[in-house]
């Protein structure tokens, strides 16, 4: 916590003086390391500014629950991806609001390494893919392939796809993000057999070799009417949404908090410096709040410009 101490003293002379209630706010902490990274960043610049912050591990879909009550405050990362559903839900009570992009665009989606097509030329088409599910399968799962998803609390309709898609692939999910990106390294290291879930922003996208899968394209209808894509009998037979990745607020924290409501508001990170600081974790064993503060000490004038 050194760290933080020592990027939260960084020139706060020049800040503005805040005029927001004394109560803490309460930032939503999930289960990977962007998002953790993304909530400390947002929150150590809170406290920079003289606000009074708290973290609080949540569910990433069932904290919308907390967040209508205002029982949460604040979640940084609602990746258009997996959780605009659950998003637009809690904005259409009036209780939740969105506080724009962070910044940062979402891809979520099956991804193999390349090796892969060696034993799937077809690849990326999904309807090679499920040509070749043997190839994928594991002792589990055979004859069917396996798919590795992300934890099951991430959402993503997977299970679903599979079923309305009519593929021979059983969906396993993995128990944490540290998991998922350890079951990668060891089949990317083996050549073996493996098609999983992959996001950016990432490090892995970057530090592997390979693609996403293409599944037919996205629609909103296609996740809300089974009329509509290649199975009119059930949704979700298509890829996954892209786009931003939203910050959303409890309602009510735009009275109590005005002005960190405000560098919510104005928090802007890219793609390039998350995946940065994302490696900085997973692969070279920094801490998330000393990942925080070094990206703070070196863009003093990017986050105080938050707080303006």
């Amino acid at each position: 916590m050194k760290f933080l101490a020592a990027a939260s003293a960084l020139s706060l002379a020049a800040l503005p003086v805040m005029a927001d209630s004394a109560d803490p706010i309460k930032l939503t902490l999930h289960d990977w390391s962007g998002q953790l990274i993304t909530t400390t960043l947002m929150g150590e610049v809170l406290k920079a500014g003289g606000h009074n912050v708290e973290y609080v591990q949540a569910d990433y879909i069932a904290q919308f629950a907390g967040l209508e009550t205002g029982d949460l405050h604040v979640a940084m990362e609602i990746w258009e991806t997996t959780g605009r559903e659950a998003m637009d839900a809690a904005t259409g009570t009036g209780k939740v609001v969105n506080l724009g992009s962070t910044g940062m665009d979402a891809i979520e989606e099956w991804w193999f390494p390349s090796y892969m097509k060696d034993v799937c030329p077809g690849l990326p088409n999904w309807e090679a893919l499920n040509d070749c599910a043997s190839e994928f399968a594991t002792a589990e799962t055979a004859p069917m392939g396996r798919y590795l998803g992300g934890p099951v609390t991430w959402g993503g309709f997977d299970d679903e796809r599979v079923e309305a898609l009519e593929m021979d692939f059983e969906v396993v999910h993995a128990g944490t993000d540290a998991a998922l990106f350890a079951e990668l390294e060891s089949a990317y290291q083996r050549k073996a057999p493996i098609v999983l879930w992959i996001y950016s922003p990432h490090w892995a996208p970057a530090k592997y070799d390979g693609e996403f899968v293409e599944f037919p394209p996205y629609s909103v209808e296609c996740y809300n009417d089974p009329s509509v894509g290649i199975n009119p009998d059930a949704a979700y037979d298509c890829g996954k949404p892209t786009g931003p990745i939203w910050k959303v607020a409890h309602a009510g924290l735009q009275e109590s908090h005005p002005d960190a409501t405000k560098a919510i508001v104005n928090f802007n990170i890219s793609n390039a410096d998350m995946g940065a600081m994302v490696a900085e974790v997973d692969l070279n064993g920094k801490s998330v709040e000393e990942t925080v503060a070094a990206w703070m000490d070196a863009n003093q004038d990017t986050w105080k410009a938050w707080l303006n």
